[in-house]
This record gives structure tokens, sequence and C-alpha cells, in this order.
């Protein structure tokens, strides 16, 4: 028996605007992947994912692997991830989150995923979670040292410059910024003990269409939909803005009331609204958001808004961007993804020690974008 048992709420993080400094801190990537607790007691492994549940099923390519490398009763802490040409690809991560079996088998052959370690809550017979968090680190390397892919310990530094120069070099591999933790911390679960730092910028984006907020359809705007001109000058969705208060919900009807008229006369996403096809279309449905409603009205694309967005993916926002304000000044025709900062790919052999050529193949990428799991 361990310790304890699943399920086992993840510690969690607060957002920061910079990493903190001083002595007392060690630094680590923040891995974009799917948060996940390991449970191995004997012959048995328990994946368990943020939400408490659990994700075997989904990944049954590390069962094996990870009953072969780890220690024979242990609990760790760390992040799924699957490791592409250009990057972490989190896109194909959600593609697992799939009910037949048959496609999870295919895509764990196909693009198979690794586990990342970050944390030793348990060892044996100790309830490590109560320990101070350079005790566990120390611990986790001794548990784990040597150990070979698809398991992997993440990098960790006392240096605030290393972890800097990670926050601008990780950033092309997929890595979206770094986290600090104190040494004298325990493990907390529920609670937000860590600081991570994230990258941070904005861009001009034409509005293309908005989603009426659920609580009060008609009345209320929920997300707007976005819009980046190509290199052909072809209008691609490329993700949305949210996190609106109520007040800013109503304001944003009224102001897309007038541009709502005569809205699909030469509107780029025409045939997404009308036929319910292609695969950039904002309104397509996906495994992982079947059941909520992703009707789209769609407006004029005349009007530009500025927003924060934290990360690139491919061509499309990684999460839901962030108003910042109406660009009035600003012409649709300028908002160009020339205009967006992309850092070249660094090599993630650095992190998991292997040659380009060995790193997976880059899945097809979904319908719509999606959240993190």
């Amino acid at each position: 028996m361990l310790p304890f048992e699943p399920p086992l709420e993840p510690m969690l993080a607060k957002l920061a605007e910079a990493l903190p400094e001083g002595a007392g801190w060690m630094y680590e990537p923040k891995w974009d992947g799917f948060r996940t607790v390991v449970f191995r007691d004997g012959d048995r492994v328990h994946l368990q994912s943020r939400d408490l549940k659990p994700m075997n099923r989904y990944f049954p390519e590390l069962e094996a692997p990870l009953l072969e490398r780890l220690p024979e009763r242990c609990v760790l802490d760390g992040e799924i991830v699957i490791a592409g040409p250009r990057g972490l690809d989190f896109e194909a991560l959600l593609l697992r989150i799939h009910p037949a079996a048959s496609r999870v088998a295919m895509l764990a052959r196909e693009t198979p995923s690794e586990l990342v370690v970050w944390d030793l809550l348990a060892l044996g017979d100790r309830d490590l979670r109560g320990a101070p968090f350079a005790e566990r680190r120390a611990e986790l390397e001794r548990a784990l040292g040597g150990v070979q892919p698809p398991l992997h310990v993440t990098p960790a530094t006392k240096e605030l410059s290393v972890a800097l120069d990670w926050f601008s070099r990780f950033e092309g591999a997929g890595l979206d910024g770094v986290m600090a933790k104190r040494d004298e911390g325990v493990y907390e679960p529920g609670k937000r003990s860590m600081v991570k730092v994230k990258h941070a910028r904005t861009a001009d984006c034409v509005v293309g269409g908005f989603r009426w907020h659920v609580s009060a359809p008609g009345r209320e705007v929920g997300s707007l939909l976005l819009g980046i001109l190509d290199g052909e000058g072809v209008l691609q969705h490329a993700g949305v803005a949210s996190g609106f208060s109520v007040a800013q919900r109503r304001t944003l009807a009224a102001e897309m009331e007038p541009l709502r008229a005569h809205a699909l006369e030469g509107h780029p996403w025409r045939e997404w609204r009308e036929e319910g096809g292609g695969s950039r279309m904002p309104g397509a449905t996906s495994r992982w958001n079947r059941g909520k409603s992703l009707e789209w009205e769609p407006v004029r694309p005349e009007r530009v808004v500025e927003v924060a967005y934290d990360h690139l993916q491919g061509d499309r926002f990684r999460h839901a961007t962030r108003m910042v304000r109406w660009r009035p000044d600003k012409r649709a025709e300028g908002c160009r993804y020339d205009q967006l900062e992309r850092t070249p790919p660094q090599e993630l052999g650095e992190i998991f020690g292997r040659a380009p050529d060995q790193v997976a193949p880059a899945s097809p990428s979904p319908a719509s974008p999606a959240g993190k799991g």
C-alpha cells in the first residue's frame, strides 16, 4: 500500500509578471502538456489528471515503461507531453481524448507521449508531501537518476540567469514559461503555492464574428472571433478573445450590432457559416467540446482589436486572448501574421536528450482550438 491513494489534488501556481529573485528559489521550465499525478504501487500504475480523472486509457504506451523504470512504490507529479519536430505538440495530446480505444492505440504508435516529472510525493512507505521542496527534489534525482525516455526529470536551477535564458530560448520548443518554487515549500494540494511566469505579448486582430454569452444570448457577447491575414491576404481564424465582465459583454453587444447588417456578403468565413464545412471553421465541433454550443454570429470584418496573448501555436493563439483595446487607427488589411513574434524552434534534444530525427512526427491539427487539460 502507498502512504496515500488517489485522487490527489495537484498543487497549483499563481501567475506573476516576473520571476522572484533572491536566495531560496528553485526554477524549472513550464511544460505545456497534461498535468499528471502518477501512482505506482507494485504492478499497478494509475495516471490522474489535474481534475482528478483517470487517464490510463488515453496513454496506454506509458504503462509498460513506467512499470519498468519507476521505483516499485511511489507517487510523482509531472506533465504528459508529446514532442513533435516543431516543439511540444499540445494539439496532439488533445487528439488522445477519444472514446475509441482503436483510435487511441493508433495515435499512441504514431505520436507517442512522454512523462516529465518534477516532484516526488511518496517513496515506499514515506509520505514526502510535508518535506521541503529542496529535499523532495534531491530524493527525486536519486530515485530517478539515469532514467530513459519516455520518462524524464525536468531541469532545475537555482540561478536566475539560467531561468531567464530558459524563458527566452525554450519558448520556440513549446514551453510557455518558467516556474519558481521555494526551497522550504511543502506540497500543498489544491493551493497556489508555486509561482509561474508566462510569455505575454499583444497583437492586432480583425473581429470576424462573435458568440453570445450562454447566460444572455441576444443581449451579451461571450467571446469575439479573431482573424489574422495570411501571406495571401486570406483572413484566417486565429482564436478568440473572452473573459469579459457583464458590463463589457453588454457594451460589446451594442458595438457589434451595426456590424451585423449584411455581414455575410463577401465575408471570408461565409462558407463555414452556411455549409458547416472546413477545418478552420470558427464554429466547428470537436471531440473535446462536443455538446457545447459553438454557434457564432458573423460581423463585417472591419474593426481591429488589440489582444494580449501568451503563446502562438502554429497559426493560432494557444489559449483564449484578452482584449486590451479597440484600434480605430488600424486598418483590417494591416492585421497580418508578420506582426507576430515567432521564436525559432529550440531543439528539444537539449531537454529530452536525443537527436532531432528521434523526435516524434507532428500530428494533424484538430478542427478548433481548445483549452488545456
